[in-house]
């Protein structure tokens, strides 16, 4: 096995590697000022942006959960890859060859990458399959769809030959080992050994957000195929089919564009959408939509949470009406408070799928099913209504109870006070009585011992020195402020000003120590990675607030703008500074009195220095 990658091959693909596509293939990216980005963390659910990435530093932060690192770190963290496998698979992206400290040449070591590999080929080999007469079937299921060979090259449809091993004999003749084949799913084991999972099926391959497959969808052809209509790859190293959506790679761009996103059932439900026009569509794989994919999803639709609704993204789910798409709706509910987003259902006309729709009606009446979607608690307020007997007591009774949380969880209060008297039209009561059933909705909190509320602390108590501690004192704001500009902008500050904002006092003991590694790292002001040379000059346990604070946002969004706030800000903290400095001299010149006449000329002549030096630097800001 090779050694370790030369520290210079690191440096250099890093240098190569934009953070912003690789953090942009999970996170909505928005400007956040001049040299800084900001989007919802993929580390932690949040409803406002507290994650932000400086292009020019090549690093992350998170100021909600403090995650923070470089872009490898990123993909680490993200794809769970040891940092050789990372670099490893930068490098084959970028076709560099990288060098081992042991001389050794590269060599592979990474299981995920050659699993990726694998399903790469893989998807290939189906693909090139489906043009064969064999693959007639194939052929005949998409033409009867409305599906042509160009969409089926566009969206990467195959074939899996009805065969034992088609497929494990191509694979392994391009290499790879019977256990990596089984490691990414593609072969099953059986009595007789390990043989093709997929068999005379119509193949989907998935891919995750960036665009790699890591798994597929086989759709059954034949009556005699005895196994499930839709069999998928099992869960592997490289699929989670909980955390994994289909076709959110070719509608990520569109998504984060519109703030909006269509939630269908099934593969060629989003195919159906595409080629109709709606290119926001996405669809689970073999599982129910759960947690993981709203988190997922909210990435990529920038989904925060504002006062205003009318900015808020929309998520448009389709449900059938039978029964089945009932319960799907009702799942899907229970987790709606976990979008920022408005959510919506589309429910096809006659019980078609997209994809039914499509063939029977055409394009536009895709579209319209979309176009035409009413809020998911509207929904669920009929369906509950729906379901009560309204000609006794008991039943408008027990359906207003149960109507209660629904109007509860709606975010905009004005419609909410609309839905509560659209509902009591329905049930024939006064609104004042489903307001009152909503009242009674409304969680209470649990009683502490005294009725004393209790303390309660942060799941994630914040480090001593965390951003939020020093926001309480404007001393300690100004101090964080003026460090936070030299280690982001300090050739803006200008070599001279920064060497006098590096020396001045300041009062908290983080920020000192801070403080005290841009003096030590001042020659390499022009490094554009000068905040890494400051961390490497600081005690370790410092270093996580010098990468905070490398990362914390500067209030402008002008070049002009960010020079102005750096140097005025660097600025008041030398004022600060040489004004402690006069009012320490100015107490020694009280204390000395007449008794020391030549060491009080001295203490007024250095105070007449300090006064110019206050106006000049007043002149130069």
């Amino acid at each position: 096995m090779a050694g370790r990658i030369r520290r210079s091959d690191i440096d250099e693909l890093r240098s190569r590697i934009s953070i912003v596509d690789v953090v942009g293939e999970h996170v909505t990216l928005k400007s956040a000022g001049v040299g800084s980005m900001k989007g919802l963390c993929p580390f932690h659910d949040e409803r406002t942006p507290s994650f932000h990435v400086r292009p020019a530093v090549g690093r992350y932060h998170c100021f909600g959960c403090g995650e923070d690192g470089d872009v490898f770190q990123f993909v680490m963290a993200m794809d769970h890859t040891s940092f050789q496998e990372t670099v490893e698979r930068f490098a084959a992206q970028l076709g560099y060859t990288l060098h081992y400290e042991d001389g050794k040449p590269q060599e592979e070591t990474s299981g995920r990458v050659r699993l990726l590999a694998a399903s790469r080929e893989a998807e290939a080999f189906f693909r090139e399959q489906l043009l064969t007469p064999a693959a007639a079937l194939g052929q005949r299921f998409l033409g009867e769809r409305g599906f042509d060979l160009a969409a089926a090259e566009r969206f990467g449809v195959g074939f899996a030959p009805q065969s034992f091993d088609a497929l494990k004999q191509h694979l392994r003749g391009k290499g790879y080992t019977e256990a990596e084949l089984l490691g990414a799913g593609l072969l099953s084991e059986g009595q007789r050994g390990s043989y093709d999972r997929f068999r005379g099926r119509l193949v989907w391959p998935i891919r995750d957000v960036t665009g790699a497959t890591v798994g597929f969808g086989a759709r059954r052809l034949s009556d005699d195929d005895k196994g499930p209509k839709y069999l998928n790859s099992p869960e592997t190293p490289i699929f989670r089919k909980s955390q994994v959506l289909y076709g959110l790679d070719l509608a990520k761009r569109d998504i984060a564009r519109g703030h909006e996103a269509v939630v269908v059932e099934g593969y060629t439900d989003v195919m159906a959408c595409h080629l109709a026009g709606v290119t926001t569509a996405v669809a689970t794989c073999g599982t129910a939509f759960g947690v993981d994919h709203i988190k997922v999803l909210r990435r990529v639709l920038g989904d925060v949470s504002t006062t205003d609704t009318r900015s808020l993204g929309r998520v448009i789910f389709t449900f059938d009406p039978d029964e089945a798409g009932q319960q799907a709706a009702a799942r899907t509910f229970a987790e709606e408070q976990r979008f920022a987003a408005q959510t919506f259902v589309a429910v096809p006309p006659q019980g078609l799928d997209p994809c039914d729709l499509r063939l029977e009606r055409g394009d536009d009446a895709v579209r319209k099913l979309v176009q035409q979607r009413r809020p998911l608690f509207e929904f669920m307020l009929r369906r509950i209504v729906a379901e009560h007997d309204l000609e006794t007591v008991e039943g408008r009774v027990a359906a207003m109870r149960r109507a209660a949380p629904v109007l509860l969880s709606i975010r905009d209060r004005a419609l909410a006070d609309g839905y509560v008297r659209t509902v009591a039209g329905w049930l024939g009561v006064s609104p004042d009585e489903v307001r009152r059933a909503v009242r009674q909705a409304a969680p209470r909190p649990a009683p502490t011992p005294g009725d004393r509320p209790a303390e309660v602390g942060p799941a994630h108590p914040p480090p001593d020195v965390a951003l939020q501690q020093l926001e309480r004192d404007p001393a300690s704001r100004l101090e964080r402020d003026a460090i936070a500009a030299l280690l982001q902008q300090p050739a803006v500050v200008g070599r001279d000003l920064a060497a006098r904002g590096a020396s001045a006092y300041v009062a908290n003991p983080s920020l000192a120590v801070v403080r005290d590694g841009i003096l030590a790292s001042l020659d390499r002001i022009e490094a554009p990675d000068f905040s890494e040379h400051v961390a490497g000059a600081v005690p370790a346990e410092i270093v996580p607030l010098v990468r905070t604070l490398a990362m914390a946002p500067i209030p402008q969004s002008s070049r002009e703008g960010v020079r102005a706030y750096v140097q005025g800000i660097v600025g008041s903290l030398v004022d600060r500074d040489i004004l402690r400095r006069k009012a320490e001299m100015l107490g020694s010149l009280q204390r000395l009195g007449a008794s020391d006449p030549e060491g009080s000329k001295r203490l007024q002549e250095q105070l007449l220095e300090l006064e110019r030096e206050r106006r000049s630097l007043r002149e130069e800001l």
